[in-house]
């Protein structure tokens, strides 16, 4: 089981590494294919030309990264244990744990304890290259923590809290007082419009569109990718 774990781990630091190629444009042209092998892994995903079509990545770029999922991680799946670990690999300096958790239940759409490969892919879809709109709606829903459709002062001071303590001492070595406390009440104040003490999907919305510089902040997941 230990080695079944091992490996899932490295397969999606692979994975990761494949991402960020991805971004950059570097991806090579992999010519086997991989729907033939999809039958060799537990959870077996839908077929690329769905994801496809339900993404914005290529069939190219969808056999990339399923090889860097399936070829080490042979379940199929990755429960939130070993996302946190990955994560952690990430940013050494700091404590991701509070929120790799967070980012992996916005990614366990199911809340079901594990993402899939099919689960993974939408978000990132979302995320790397979807409209404006669909990034906020997707970044809504991470702050979003009881899922109750609005988004809370505590909830979010727990967000940048989780990605203050991620980024470590090394990334901000002159930080003094409570400053995710005091980043959330701006930010909070300028959201929440009818002053109801809550943020909706739409004042989320608005208030990110008409302020670069709170969309940049509030868009934290591409910041710490």
């Amino acid at each position: 089981m230990s080695g079944c774990t091992s490996r899932c781990r490295q397969g999606v630091l692979k994975l990761m590494q494949s991402l960020q190629r991805l971004v950059s444009g570097t991806l090579s042209k992999d010519t086997v294919d991989d729907e033939l092998e999809m039958t060799m892994v537990c959870h077996r995903p839908e077929g690329l030309e769905q994801l496809e079509a339900q993404t914005n990545f290529t069939k190219q770029e969808l056999q990339v990264l399923y090889r860097g999922f399936k070829n080490e991680c042979p379940s199929g799946v990755v429960n939130e244990d070993t996302f946190k670990h990955i994560y952690a690999q990430f940013f050494p300096h700091g404590d991701a744990s509070t929120y790799a958790h967070y980012l992996f239940n916005a990614f366990d759409t199911k809340s079901d304890g594990s993402i899939k490969f099919e689960d993974f892919v939408m978000g990132l879809s979302t995320l790397l290259r979807g409209t404006v709109r669909e990034k906020l709606e997707w970044t809504f829903h991470l702050y979003d923590i009881n899922r109750d459709g609005f988004i809370s002062k505590e909830e979010m001071t727990e967000i940048v809290r989780a990605i203050y303590d991620m980024m470590g001492k090394y990334t901000y070595p002159a930080v003094k007082g409570d400053v995710p406390k005091q980043h959330v009440d701006t930010f909070f104040e300028k959201m929440d419009r009818n002053k109801d003490g809550v943020v909706t999907l739409e004042e989320f919305v608005i208030a990110c569109q008409e302020d670069e510089n709170m969309m940049k902040s509030m868009q934290l997941f591409e910041n710490v990718m």
